[in-house]
């Protein structure tokens, strides 16, 4: 039970937002910029955040050729540009906001792997540099197999490299705590190990329930839980999507630095600190992969280990050290959801394993919905 003092100054907000994570935090950023002396209370179920937010590989992406290509089977190319331009727009935001130092910024650019499989995408960089063009103001993409040697892969699996120039890489960790710190100097409260069970909506606004059995009313609610929006909004067009990821120990000698993708960006991997992070693998098991459960497998974990051997790193021993995996949020779609789903009530969600670059607009756009 509540004392009086708790119900006077800890159970009535302006503002509530489910979910600490990029878009969750964005949007209570976004809410304190739009009505300056209102009370905005964040709720997160971890002491963490529990979806991808902090467990994603500190990729700054917008997609790879043979990703956008992929895209361009079922998505007009309005559609592609447009989506591209908002992840753009959504890094350059998180970006101005936090500043590159606060969160680990380097404008590497990136590089894809092109298998004998893939080569069809080579000639199709010309097309994609045309028609990203205007968002992008540059060539996006550029052939550049003379770095292959260098980077030590295995030339008999990859034949071509493909540059990137409108990508980065960031420490997701820095992103995390700088986002959390800038919410909080903004006067946001947040409350962590809180999980949401329930809400209710009358004409007055809306009570939240939570399982500690403490409750709180809001004027608006704002659910932004990616993966895990089911749980309140059972008909939310959204499917979990598990991210597995390794790190190995540091590798003496190590050639890599940057980013990288290849499979349609179904892998990814870096180097970070002489080590290597990689992840992905869904692609292998899109049935068993499509859980949110935040455990690892030993199929995905070996397909791991597989492309370390035999693709990026071959000939070089290595050690594992850890093993971790996050929780993406995908549906019929590649557009996020960003919707008022009743008077009270409203939700950003779904960002496509594409947190990171689009989460802060999904913040910002979702905010601009409420009145």
């Amino acid at each position: 039970m509540l004392s009086y003092w708790e119900q006077q100054s800890f159970h009535k907000y302006d503002h509530i937002i489910i979910g600490a994570g990029i878009v969750g935090l964005s949007t209570a950023i976004e809410l304190r910029v739009k009505y300056p002396g209102s009370r905005v209370l964040v709720l997160e179920r971890g002491l963490l955040p529990t979806g991808a937010s902090t467990k994603n590989a500190g990729f700054a992406c917008m997609g790879s050729v043979t990703e956008l290509l992929a895209d361009l089977r079922h998505m007009s190319e309005d559609e592609v540009v447009a989506l591209f331009e908002r992840r753009k727009r959504g890094l350059e935001l998180l970006r101005d906001r936090l500043g590159d130092d606060n969160i680990g910024y380097a404008a590497t650019g990136s590089h894809e792997l092109i298998s004998k499989q893939e080569e069809y995408a080579l000639d199709k960089i010309d097309y994609l540099n045309s028609l990203l063009k205007p968002v992008t103001g540059q060539d996006a993409f550029r052939r550049v197999d003379e770095k292959l040697t260098d980077l030590g892969f295995a030339q008999a699996h990859i034949t071509a490299l493909i540059e990137n120039t409108c990508e980065g890489a960031l420490h997701t960790g820095m992103m995390m705590r700088s986002l959390v710190d800038y919410a909080m100097q903004q006067g946001i409260e947040i409350k962590t190990g809180v999980e949401v069970v329930s809400y209710e909506e009358d004409a007055d606004g809306v009570t939240v329930y939570t399982g500690s059995g403490i409750d709180f009313k809001c004027d608006t609610l704002c659910i932004c839980t990616n993966a895990f929006t089911k749980s309140l909004l059972p008909e939310a067009d959204v499917v979990p999507g598990r991210g597995q990821i390794l790190i190995t120990k540091p590798i003496s000698g190590l050639k890599l630095k940057g980013i990288f993708h290849f499979n349609e960006g179904y892998y990814y991997f870096r180097e970070i600190d002489g080590r290597i992070l990689i992840g992905g693998g869904r692609n292998e098991d899109m049935q068993g992969e499509a859980t949110d459960e935040l455990t690892v497998t030993d199929t995905i974990q070996n397909k791991l280990e597989e492309k370390l051997r035999e693709i990026i790193i071959p000939n070089t021993p290595f050690e594992v050290d850890m093993r971790w995996a996050g929780i993406m949020a995908f549906g019929d779609t590649k557009q996020p959801v960003i919707q008022q789903f009743s008077e009270h009530v409203f939700g950003a969600f779904r960002m496509g394993g594409m947190g990171v670059a689009i989460g802060s607009l999904a913040g910002k756009e979702l905010v601009a919905l409420i009145n």
